[in-house]
């Protein structure tokens, strides 16, 4: 069964008409007679929003309980035995409330998908995982709801749904977003015409990223090596030098001209001896990058010019920048082109920057050690013809001893320039020289003496064998620089390795871009036979589904290979290879030990919290079972007869205890959900006026005075969280201060303390004038299982395990609010309850 289409209208932000464009294209698909269901749509109010829904076949929702509200989430088993070809399924981002099924409604998406059904969605841009600590800055509002970029990507198509800021503020007046009520706040707040602009750009960066992977597979798929720049990209050269930090600089100095640039600095280690990497000079150019918002990258090659370069190609850049010293280097007959002059040969039309920099450089000219180019053998082939010629010139009258002494010096020479063939003829030809012009008979190849004989073979032996030991020491010498090359390469991997958080995704993508493979799989043998392969991780393009699809192949443990697809590698780089899959196994294992130590973590808190529970319960719910007890004993007695009063005492009694059992139990739930990362908030607008009085009930009538203003604009809260926080702190009010009234004192902005993250919020102050707490220990109030006694400053014993404050302190953390305290005028204790002021919708803006 073929896999569905899916579909996503991108959002700059709440009211852009993402979900009126998404039913508007479901209108012209049904017209095109395909059958289309609506399976989720929201239209928070917005009547025209509501007026496309007509005409289209509605998909009832599914009600779902959670904490005594009904909530409507998206039936993916009605959709599926439905099988319309078309599903729209508003709000991709919507985390779904627990017992709905999946945790997110991306997720019930794929499940539509993969039953081949296409589906239409809406997601805006602050939803994004890798951008919420960017919108989190620019808004000020922390999002609670987000998809994973990969998830939103891998969409068919992404459709951007974009309005100037300007024309959505005033939709936004017109009440075509909000209720008018709601107005005021949101164009104070989330909607300021610089948060809109920031967030229009952010969508729409985000979205040309996405176009250029596009464009990247079309050249991928159509052969194109051409680079076709959709944005200006900085690619800058490493050696591992000290000029690294200056060539940066002026990188980023030259991407300052341009908006929504990137920098990306690639190193690629010389296996040719040139220059050695000095290891802190590269870890500080690593953190230079960062700071400057570029990315670092390791790619390896015989060749530099052409790997900087293919590199270069691949990620589409538009600049070089590399290092050209102002030391000129000594040039003649044995250097070779520099690195600069073949990448400005070779670049096409990328633009090259040769900085000058006073720090020296390899990029000239140089001799490399035990590199035989084929221009070092063909300038060794003209030495052996010539440098005999000219040394048996130069002795002119000298004795055959002598002559033979310096021809042997020369094809020394020749070895050293030329190898192992050069040397070979030259030793060759040095003795043909010899015969002819110094041994007698002079002027012929004849020799007269058996002495002149023995010693021209012995010349021409002893000659080839020193060009073979010549030869070999140049091989050695190059096997040697390229594994110091291989361990530099190692060394700065493992660098990364131990001084980042990289994960095996992070590690697998580092090798292709090092052995420039369009794609790198990791797989794990399933059974005991490992007959079959299971694909872990993958990175790249068209990655291979099997080991034994992939181009290389290489085993790094018994149950785990690697799998690299785009050109076969030669024996030298399997070999390296082999070494990143042992830094892989390290890696592995250091994910296996850091969750299981996690784990180890979250096992002694549970045990320090059931320790804890153990030696506060078995106080605290025996004092009230042996009240019951004794209340329904008396009462139980038939030789005893009580009045109705005495009765009514009893039930009081049994009522007063079974509440405090009640609410024990409820806080120990309730920290234990808190602990173990099971509370979603489902945030909405939240007037304080709505909970205070569900949160009073049960204390005494008279002890707490509320003065709140009216009109209090809504917070952005859980409304069933909200009311236990005030519950709780509002019981240990009446506790701990019971000779005084508890006051309840609301205020919005005002001071500069009234805000989070700089976006304004509401406060709710409750007051009491009991003995304190002193400033010193108003953070261990907020411990789980702290009792005012337990830290003795008051003389009360406290009822309670302790937990009331601390239950409090994590739901307003978990609804981005903060809860602090501070000493009352003239005594007591004031706990400041503080949340941001909701911006008029729940979930979409949150």
């Amino acid at each position: 069964m073929a896999r569905g289409i899916l579909r996503i209208f991108l959002g700059a932000a709440p009211g852009v008409g993402k979900t009126y464009s998404m039913l508007e294209e479901g209108h012209v698909q049904a017209a095109a007679g395909v059958d289309v269901v609506a399976g989720i749509v929201l239209d928070h109010g917005r009547e025209q929003t509501r007026a496309q829904l007509e005409g289209l076949e509605l998909q009832p929702t599914k009600k779902v309980r959670y904490r005594e509200s009904d909530f409507d989430e998206l039936d993916v088993a009605g959709l599926l035995a439905r099988r319309p070809a078309l599903a729209l399924v508003d709000e991709y981002a919507h985390s779904n409330v627990p017992g709905a099924g999946n945790a997110k409604r991306w997720q019930d998406v794929e499940e539509l998908l993969a039953a081949g059904i296409d589906v239409y969605s809406t997601v805006n841009v602050q939803h994004l995982a890798s951008l919420g600590d960017v919108v989190d800055a620019i808004t000020g509002v922390r999002q609670q709801e987000t998809v994973p970029d990969d998830v939103v990507r891998r969409a068919d198509q992404i459709e951007l749904v974009d309005i100037p800021p300007e024309l959505l503020r005033q939709r936004l007046s017109a009440g075509n977003v909000y209720a008018r009520d709601k107005v005021d706040a949101a164009m104070a707040n989330y909607f300021r015409l610089g948060n809109l602009t920031a967030l229009r750009e952010l969508a729409l960066l985000w979205l040309a990223d996405r176009v250029e992977e596009g464009v990247a597979k079309y050249r991928q798929t159509h052969g194109i090596e051409a680079s076709w720049p959709t944005r200006e990209r900085v690619v800058v050269g490493l050696t591992g030098g000290a000029e690294g930090e200056f060539l940066l600089r002026r990188a980023a100095r030259i991407l300052s001209r341009v908006s929504g640039g990137e920098l990306m600095a690639v190193h690629i280690p010389r296996s040719d001896g040139v220059a050695g990497d000095v290891p802190l000079a590269l870890e500080s150019q690593r953190q230079l990058v960062t700071d400057l918002g570029g990315t670092y990258h390791s790619v390896g090659g015989e060749d530099p010019a052409r790997a900087l370069l293919d590199f270069a190609r691949s990620v589409g850049a538009t600049q070089i920048v590399i290092g050209s010293s102002r030391r000129k280097p000594l040039l003649g007959v044995f250097a070779s082109p520099g690195v600069g002059a073949r990448v400005v040969r070779d670049a096409g039309d990328m633009d090259v920057h040769m900085v000058p920099h006073p720090l020296g450089g390899t990029s000239g000219p140089r001799f490399s050690r035990g590199e035989l180019n084929k221009k070092r053998v063909i300038v060794g082939f003209a030495l052996a013809v010539l440098l005999p010629v000219l040394v048996q010139l130069g002795t002119g009258e000298m004795s055959l001893q002598l002559t033979m002494l310096i021809q042997f010096a020369a094809t020394i020479g020749v070895a050293l320039v030329g190898g192992l063939w050069p040397a070979v003829v030259a030793a060759v030809w040095s003795s043909l020289l010899l015969n002819f012009y110094s041994a007698p008979p002079v002027g012929t190849l004849t020799i007269s003496d058996p002495e002149n004989l023995l010693a021209l073979l012995v010349f021409l032996l002893v000659a080839v064998a020193v060009a073979l030991a010549v030869d070999q020491s140049a091989r050695r010498s190059r096997e040697a620089i390229k594994a110091g090359a291989e361990a530099a390469t190692l060394s700065e991997l493992a660098r990364g390795i131990l001084a980042s958080q990289d994960t095996v995704q992070v590690f697998l993508e580092q090798v292709r871009e090092y052995f420039g493979m369009r794609s790198v799989a990791l797989f794990s043998g399933v059974g005991n036979d490992l007959s079959t392969w299971r694909k872990d991780a993958s990175v790249g393009e068209e990655p291979p589904s099997n080991p034994d699809v992939a181009d290389n192949v290489q085993e790094i443990s018994d149950h785990w290979v690697l799998g690299l697809s785009g050109r076969i590698l030669p024996a030298s780089d399997r070999r390296l290879l082999g070494a990143f899959g042992a830094h892989l196994i390290a890696l592995e294992q250091r994910e296996a030990l850091t969750l299981t130590q996690r784990e180890y973590q979250q096992l002694a808190q549970d045990n320090k919290i059931r320790t804890s529970v153990l030696r506060a319960v078995s106080h605290d719910l025996r004092t009230p079972l042996a009240g019951i007890k004794l209340a329904v004993s008396s009462l139980r007695q038939t030789e005893v007869q009580f009045d109705p009063a005495d009765e009514a005492e009893l039930l009081a009694t049994i009522e007063h205890y079974a509440d405090r059992m009640d609410a024990l139990v409820g806080n120990l739930l309730d920290m234990s959900r808190l602990s173990a990362d099971m509370v979603q908030p489902v945030l909405g607008p939240v007037s304080w006026q709505e909970v205070i009085p569900a949160a009073l009930h049960g204390v005494p009538s008279g002890r707490v005075r509320s003065e709140l203003p009216a009109n209090m604009p809504a917070v952005e809260a859980d409304p069933g969280l909200l009311e236990r926080v005030i519950a709780n702190i509002v019981e240990n009010a009446v506790k701990y201060a019971p000779d005084s009234d508890i006051l309840l004192v609301g205020s919005v902005g005002g001071s500069g303390s009234a805000t989070i993250d700089g976006r304004p919020a509401s406060e709710l102050r409750i007051v009491d004038h009991g003995l304190g707490v002193p400033a010193e220990n108003v953070m261990a109030m907020f411990r789980p299982f702290q009792r005012l006694d337990d830290v003795s400053y008051g003389p009360q014993g406290g009822t309670g395990v302790g937990l009331g404050l601390a239950v409090a302190k994590g739901f307003i953390d978990i609804m981005g609010g903060v809860l602090d305290a501070e000493e009352t005028a003239g005594g007591g204790l004031t706990m400041i309850i503080r949340l941001p002021l909701s911006t008029g919708t729940t979930n979409e803006a949150a």
